[in-house]
């Protein structure tokens, strides 16, 4: 017997280690290439700081409200992709994966026009919300300027989902890489050196992501995906509606999430001489985010992992892909759990020299530790529902969870019991257990057998015309799915 256990026990670890492999094979790339484009902007804002305080805070303004804005809303439209092109990998299709990633295109160029008036009259709207005269001038200017930055936000997203499907990650990444150096050559030359101002760190930047658009399409069409992008097709106009309604409900799904924690800033700049606890919970946020793109990483294989596997028909390979990612990116989000407990009174100078404000980050050390850890497991699950087409529902789950539970308890702690910053973060984190809670619930209750059917409908329906095997599963092991994923990234 003890033979035969061990075998079995082998056989185990060898399927959990080949699922994490594979698993790593997306996150890591997608974590380079996540951390390489904020950090376009970035430097963008370190340069521009040397300018002056108002091109420095109307940067800032431009970068978190209106950039902000257009960047969640195209990268939720093409997070349509995850879904279909997945799935469509999975299935064989490749064919297909071309004429999704054209859709997907006229989709979001649509959407890029609908938000051009955002661009365009940023001045008087940020006059509107009762912003600084000078600030809004200047940040009006600034916003014009970048408005080629929101037709290439439109045309790289799909195309990285498109990447991203095939499992051919290290490439957009590679892309990103030397886009960024361009970028921090290009913004020392023209800012720095030639004294172009705020006008020249803006087209700085339209060059930059311009130029990680052009690069990726050459590679593209250069032959490196010789089934799946055969040129341009009119079939691209067909099936919009149905395209329409899923990179929607990608759109709401993905915003309502990026959102929630902007809400927080809103309501503690409410409070009573607030600049202490806005600067507190602002250094929080940032750790915050660099730890979240870590689990987007996760977000993202796990989403190309169980949408292959679907499109397969491959339910129990699905269904394992979930556990392994969820166990793993848990397991990260230990350790940095671990770092901001540990470092939760040394952290903050690293942002300030006040002690007044270090302190009141201490304080709040053990919610972001909190905060840390659900969000090293919720992108995860919010990646499951993109990978296998739950969308709607889960936007449905957020506005729940977060805007009726979480956002109003978060006034009254912090408003009504005067518990300040700590109460509005203890409320927000309630509608983040419950947000979490309930897509484990979802998943507990997951038949991945109907979930495997509804993939191949979905495939069919929006241009596929295949018949796929209805095979018996004995494992996670028979998976057949993403042939370019098991040979790993290119």
């Amino acid at each position: 017997m003890a033979p035969a256990a061990g075998t079995v026990a082998s056989s185990r670890h060898k399927k959990w280690s080949d699922e994490c492999r594979n698993l790593w094979r997306v996150a890591g790339p997608v974590i380079l290439t996540g951390i390489f484009q904020f950090l376009l902007g970035f430097v963008t804002t370190a340069f521009v700081g040397h300018i002056g305080k108002v091109e420095l805070a109307a940067v800032s303004i431009v970068n978190g409200v209106v950039e902000g804005l257009a960047f969640g809303l195209l990268l939720g439209m093409g997070s349509a992709l995850e879904t279909l092109c997945g799935q469509a990998v999975g299935a064989g299709q490749l064919q297909m994966l071309g004429v999704y990633m054209q859709r997907s295109w006229i989709i979001c160029l649509a959407t890029s026009l609908a938000l051009l008036p955002l661009y365009v009259f940023t001045s008087p709207l940020l006059r509107m919300l009762r912003q600084s005269a000078d600030i809004s001038a200047v940040a009006g200017r600034y916003a014009r300027w970048c408005v080629p930055q929101l037709f290439a936000y439109a045309v790289n997203f799909p195309i990285q989902k498109f990447y991203q499907a095939q499992s051919r990650v290290w490439a957009m990444t590679a892309i990103s890489g030397a886009a960024l150096a361009v970028h921090a050559l290009l913004s020392w030359l023209v800012v720095a050196r030639l004294g172009r101002g705020l006008a020249g760190a803006a087209v700085v930047g339209d060059v930059s992501w311009w130029l990680v658009n052009v690069a990726q399409f050459v590679y593209l069409v250069g032959g490196s995906f010789p089934d799946a992008w055969t040129g341009f097709s009119r079939k691209a106009f067909d099936s919009l509606g149905g395209f329409v309604r899923l990179s929607v409900a990608s759109a709401v799904m993905l915003c309502l999430e990026m959102w929630y924690y902007t809400a927080v800033l809103i309501l503690v700049g409410c409070l009573k001489n607030p600049e202490i606890q806005v600067d507190a919970i602002s250094i929080c946020m940032n750790y915050q985010l660099w730890t979240l793109m870590v689990a987007v990483g996760f977000n993202a294989a796990v989403s190309v992992r169980v949408s292959n596997e679907l499109g397969a028909n491959h339910p129990k390979a699905a269904r394992f892909s979930v556990v392994v990612a969820t166990v793993t990116s848990a397991a990260v989000g230990v350790v940095f759990t671990a770092v901001a407990l540990a470092a939760r009174k040394q952290m903050p100078r690293l942002f300030t020299g006040d002690d007044v404000v270090v302190r009141e980050t201490a304080k709040l050390g053990y919610l972001l530790a909190a905060t840390i850890f659900l969000n090293s497991v919720q992108p995860v699950l919010s990646g499951v529902a993109i990978g296998a087409g739950w969308q709607s529902l889960v936007a449905f789950v957020n506005v729940g969870s977060y805007y009726l539970v979480g956002l109003p308890l978060a006034a009254v702690f912090g408003f009504k019991l005067k518990l300040n910053a700590t109460g509005i973060w203890v409320g927000v984190l309630i509608g983040t257990v419950l947000q979490t809670v309930i897509l484990f619930v979802i998943l507990s209750r997951t038949k991945w057998q109907k979930e495997a059917m509804l993939a191949e409908e979905r495939i069919r329906e929006w241009g596929g015309n295949v018949e796929l095997p209805h095979t018996q599963e004995t494992g996670p092991s028979e998976s057949t799915a993403a042939p370019d994923a098991r040979k790993g990234p290119k």
